[in-house]
């Protein structure tokens, strides 16, 4: 990050009334006051829909125009790739239409070397790697060390956890959970700077003291202490571990990039004197959103001398404390960037507020206010939302309590069905959530009425139940001791295993192992003992017991299981036993195998329901995700991918990806993720007690290993503290979490109400769908019932249900057992259809094969009779002694006779001289592009594939060059890209040659030529996206390297590192088609471009095909000869 000089722009602005009339926006005083603010620290507190990116593009627009500060001496920072280019392009756009760039240019147009720069806005992460590579060799911190993605962090920390040599004695949770906590205690410590031996000698002074006789542990809460630090040390040893092999393969991942930048800005005046330098204006945006070690890291480079550091943030917004925010950083702001003497005499930076709400109606607005009345309380300089002036009247609230869960869900999909029938539409529509437990039965609900709905976010997809299933399925195959997840399976619509069974099969899993004395139990106590834990030291495995029933002579126990069981559980055994054969495979071959063996893809795929068509929607994204799970090196493992969404659903962690769609649908999310968004219409479903707001606490660093103990925490002094041992003093510190944590709520709560501009719905329920007391309304909906009531111009209570009769009981646990048919219901008519093809099949197999032996998964008719969603039929005779084959065998013997016929036609097959080659179902986009040139070598390299000669050159350039370029943006996981996906990549295979970055030099050459492209500045949409097309029935997988945002519409950059200028329109051809048609755009709304990075030429191909041409190319060679599909090719 060199320091170059910065030359204020010639003065063009004199008053702040001229900022609006160039600018053409009615600024309230309040935000010319913040915008026009003199140069020194301030802290602007911005309530909900106040215009925040507003006024911080008109602070950049008034001082620049002032000449105050040249554009780029303005620094501006902010959380999320979108939001900096959203505020990128704000400032880009204001300076653009109001000339103060061309005043700034001194009217030579904006060329040559007195040419104005531009704003450097970027993310905190992408800032703070910036700075690592420019400065972090005077920490030990190589330039090139990369930047270890979220999805890698799983992988490398599941490494460390199967190679440890152990004894871990205090460590008793499944590998998966240690992972999760190795991670979280890890980041811990670099969000708050705590070095590995000052939590270490902590943890041994608190077991020294706990345990040296002066203290009395006299409860279960107390005495779990002195474990929980015992276990914490251990696992301590672990992170450390993590750290070294990070080290030593030169990574760094999110929370390193902050750490270490924060000690460069603490402990190097150097780099502090630089950074001033060079940026003599600093915007932060939601900076109540930062952690600590941030606040180290900004306050160190620009908290003195009273430089001009302008603040944004809502303390009454902060909802993220759990993953490491803090929002004391706000709070403190003026303590921490102080002003100089000639400033203020006290020091302090001013603070100021912005509260006209420019999005919600007055009536919604009142509502908000009281909820945040505590809230105001607690937080300096907070002002109550007023309206806009004119909406004083406007918003409406419309609130429900209905007796049961179910009933409220049938409310709340009639109201959103009603709303769409009269007008609204869907995408102007919102479902926000407290947790993602309810997505399956709304989207179901919407659904059932013909309403389009999306579910965003990977933890909302993990509870939808293809995704649930699938996920679960992965869980048993990985660990034999995940009970829970197995008898979800069971017990799940698939297998149908009633309680009785379940019991049986739980008291077979203790018998296997049996506990220490011989001691006995009743059998459903076993089962739950076996579901509750996950330790595998001292659980038994279900699936064991499971397993018993492929052996021929079973386990003899005589526990009398139903006959349709016993056949079940040796179908569902055999079936796991098989895909556990191909753990080892690629993740994707064990996904898509999983879901070929239960038949869930194409049960989906045959089904003409609408809700059939959402869960494959679903699928899809969540293949796509898996798909994009980085790997680390070259192995992708299902156990690091099962702890990352075990994280993803705990933490609602979710990429940019995750972020609500364009498409024209109801979204469905979490309140977490709506922060910063806005619909016309929000319901809020699901306000009862102890859901929202949550009554179920954080993990306590007094319980969880993975917690960082809170005296060691950069912001200690804003929690609870702890002060003694006795059962009285614990008891009063949970009261004080526990107040701790109802603020947050409430927080999050303010987050969801303002989140409507015109109408919102709240709902609540007193029978949940398996409590046995009733729930009722919790504080956020009796307080918007009290602020309907307390106006009837501010909206009706459409239903409030009586309190439920003393004694009485829940109605939907009294309700009988509906008969879940898998995976989707059929009509009578459409399942006679199936039957009768399986019996057609069943019957062409027995008669075109005699013997014995049976058709692989034709197995006797008695046992497929005990199969769920399976009609009965009349046993049929015994045919031979095969019949008495076990299962297992029985598959063993059909494997025999497939690879028989396999070998046969390998045979026939190598006898032609001339073949005819199938044309893969899926295709590379560079496989597409060799096709095009070359069918008939395309055919031979798909006969007998051969080794490419090793390109160390281009592989260099996709490691290098191409994550340096993502790192100057946003910190984004780097996924481990295959030969064909390398930045250029395919050079070799479309003639050019490769790029040759032999060493240092060439690549710094690459640094300073990709700087003089127009592209050096801007700030990409996304990188590295994923696609797949559907091409004349054919995938086309492949990323794009680059997506801007080109006024309305996009554009697509491929970068080109080689040094010869060849490249295929066909390329961009297919990433325009399919990002147009990933994001529901007209093709004349992408443009494509390939951009050679050496010499700085931009090409932009006319006449790209479309979809039609894309097809004619692909079955025929040309995309002007008529569609004639061809499946085969000849060679």
């Amino acid at each position: 990050m060199p320091s170059r000089p910065t030359r204020p722009a010639p003065a063009r602005l004199t008053r702040p009334a001229e900022l609006s009339e160039l600018l053409g926006i009615p600024f309230t005083a309040e935000q010319l006051r913040c915008a026009t603010a003199p140069l020194a620290p301030q802290v602007i507190v911005a309530g909900a829909g106040s215009g925040k990116t507003t006024v911080m593009a008109a602070r950049v627009v008034w001082l620049v125009g002032t000449g105050q500060v040249a554009p780029e001496g303005v620094l501006g920072l902010t959380f999320t790739n979108k939001a900096a280019g959203e505020l990128a392009e704000r400032v880009r756009r204001a300076l653009a239409e109001t000339g103060v760039l061309d005043a700034a240019a001194g009217g030579n147009g904006g060329e040559g070397e007195d040419a104005p720069g531009e704003p450097a806005i970027s993310t905190y992460h992408a800032f703070a790697g910036r700075l690592l590579k420019d400065h972090g060799l005077r920490l030990g911190v190589e330039p090139t060390a990369r930047l270890l993605a979220d999805a890698t962090r799983f992988q490398l920390a599941a490494a460390v956890l199967r190679s440890a040599p152990g004894p871990f004695h205090a460590l008793t949770k499944s590998v998966s959970s240690l992972v999760t906590e190795v991670l979280s205690l890890d980041s811990e410590l670099s969000e708050h700077l705590v070095e590995p031996d000052r939590l270490r000698a902590h943890d041994q002074a608190l077991l020294a003291e706990l345990e040296g006789g002066g203290v009395r542990l006299t409860n279960e809460a107390l005495r779990q202490v002195p474990r929980t630090a015992r276990a914490r040390l251990e696992l301590l040893d672990l992170v450390q571990e993590y750290r070294t092999r990070k080290a030593r393969r030169e990574l760094l991942d999110f929370g390193d990039q902050i750490a270490v930048a924060a000690r460069l800005a603490r402990d190097v005046p150097e780099v502090r004197r630089q950074l001033r330098s060079e940026y003599q204006v600093v915007l932060l945006d939601e900076y109540q959103d930062t952690s600590v070690a941030q606040r180290v890291l900004l306050a160190g480079l620009f908290g003195h001398g009273g430089h001009p550091v302008t603040a944004v943030g809502d303390p009454c917004q902060a909802i993220y404390g759990w993953r490491g925010a803090s929002v004391a950083n706000l709070d403190d702001f003026p303590r921490h960037f102080r002003r100089d003497a000639a400033q203020a005499d006290d020091g302090l930076a001013e603070r100021h507020s912005l509260s006209e709400n420019r999005r919600s109606g007055g009536r919604l607005l009142a509502l908000a206010n009281t909820l945040a009345a505590p809230l105001r309380e607690r937080h300096e300089g907070v002002a109550a939302l007023r309206p806009a002036p004119g909406a004083e009247t406007d918003g409406r609230v419309r609130c429900a309590l209905l007796p049961t869960h179910a009933e409220e869900l049938e409310w709340l999909a009639d109201s959103l069905a009603h709303l769409v029938r009269t007008g609204t539409a869907p995408g102007d529509i919102a479902v926000l959530c407290r947790t993602a437990t309810d997505f399956p039965r709304i989207q179901s609900a919407l659904t059932a009425r013909d309403v389009p709905v999306e579910v965003v976010g990977l933890s909302g997809l993990l509870h939808l139940p293809e995704v649930a299933d699938l996920v679960a399925m992965c869980e048993v195959l990985q660990d034999p001791t995940a009970n829970a997840a197995l008898v979800r399976l069971l017990s799940g619509p698939r297998w149908r295993i009633g309680p009785r069974d379940l019991a049986m099969l739980g008291r077979r899993a203790r018998l296997l192992v049996p506990p220490p004395g011989g001691a006995e139990q009743d059998p459903a106590r076993r089962l739950a003992a076996a579901v509750e834990g996950t330790d595998p030291t001292e659980v038994v495995s279900l699936a064991d017991a499971l397993d018993t029933f492929l052996e021929s002579g079973g386990h003899q126990d005589d526990l009398p299981f139903s006959a349709a069981a016993r056949v079940r559980f040796a179908h569902f055994a055999a079936e796991l036993r098989d895909l556990r054969r191909s753990l080892a495979d690629p993740l994707m071959d064990v996904l898509h195998r999983v879901l070929t063996v239960t038949g869930l893809e194409v049960e989906l795929a045959a089904s003409p329901q609408a809700l059939a068509a959402r869960r494959r929607e679903t699928l899809g994204r969540f293949l796509d995700v898996a798909a994009g799970f980085a790997s680390l090196d070259g192995e992708t493992t299902l156990q690091a991918f099962l702890a990352f969404l075990r994280a993803a659903e705990q933490y609602d962690r979710g990429l940019d990806g995750s972020l609500p769609g364009g498409d024209n649908t109801v979204k469905v999310l979490t309140a977490h993720k709506s922060k910063g968004l806005e619909w016309d219409v929000v319901a809020v479903p699901g306000l009862v007690r102890g859901q929202f707001p949550s009554t179920r606490g954080q993990t306590s660093w007094l319980a969880g290993a993975g917690v960082l103990p809170h005296p060691l925490r950069g912001d200690a002094a804003t929690l609870p503290e702890l002060t003694g041992w006795t059962a009285r003093d614990r008891k009063q510190y949970d009261t004080a979490l526990a107040d701790h944590q109802a603020t947050e709520e409430l927080r999050l709560g303010y987050v969801a109400l303002t989140r409507p501009r015109s109408l919102l719905l709240a709902s609540g329920h007193w029978w949940g769908p398996e409590q046995k007391k009733p729930r009722g309304p919790s504080d956020f909906l009796t307080a918007v019932r009290d602020h309907v009531e307390a106006d009837p111009a501010n909206g009706e209570v459409e239903h409030w249900a009586e309190p439920p009769a003393e004694g009485e009981q829940n109605p939907a646990l009294a309700e009988p057992a509906t008969e879940q048919t898998w995976p989707l219901p059929l009509d009578p008519a459409a399942l006679e259809r199936r039957r009768a093809a399986a019996d057609a099949v069943l019957h062409r197999l027995r008669r075109h094969r005699p013997t014995a032996r049976p058709e692989p998964g034709a197995e006797d008719n008695s046992a497929r009779a005990g199969l769920p969603h399976q009609r009965e039929r009349s046993p049929e005779p015994e045919a031979g002694p095969a019949r008495q084959l076990t299962p297992e065998e029985r598959r063993l013997v059909a494997s025999w006779d497939r690879d028989l016929a396999s070998l046969t036609q390998e045979l026939r097959q190598a006898r032609r001289k001339e073949r005819d080659v199938p044309l893969p179902q899926s295709l590379t986009a560079s496989q597409l592009m060799r096709l095009q040139a070359d069918p008939e070598r395309f055919a031979a390299d798909l006969v007998r594939p051969m080794p490419h000669p090793p390109q160390p050159a281009a592989a260099r350039r996709g490691t290098r060059f191409h994550a340096w370029i993502e790192s100057r943006h946003e910190a984004l996981p780097l996924p481990l890209l295959g030969p064909d996906e390398l930045p250029g990549g395919n050079d070799s295979e479309t003639g050019a040659l490769p790029a040759e970055i032999a060493d240092e030099r060439d690549l710094a050459a690459l640094k300073e030529a990709f700087s003089r492209t127009p592209y050096a500045s801007r700030v990409p949409h996304r990188v590295e996206a994923p696609f797949q097309l559907m091409l004349a029935g054919r995938v086309i997988r492949g990323r794009i390297d680059a997506v801007y945002r080109d006024g309305d519409g996009f554009e697509i950059v491929d970068w080109k590192t080689g040094r010869r200028r060849t490249a295929d329109p066909l390329q961009l051809a297919v990433y325009r088609l399919a990002w147009a048609e990933q994001h529901g755009l007209p093709l004349t709304a992408v443009r494509a471009a390939f951009v050679h990075v050496r010499t700085g030429e931009v090409i932009r191909p006319t006449d790209l095909p479309d979809r039609a041409g894309l097809e004619r190319l692909l079955l025929t060679g040309s995309p002007e000869e008529p569609v004639t599909p061809p499946d085969r090719l000849g060679a």
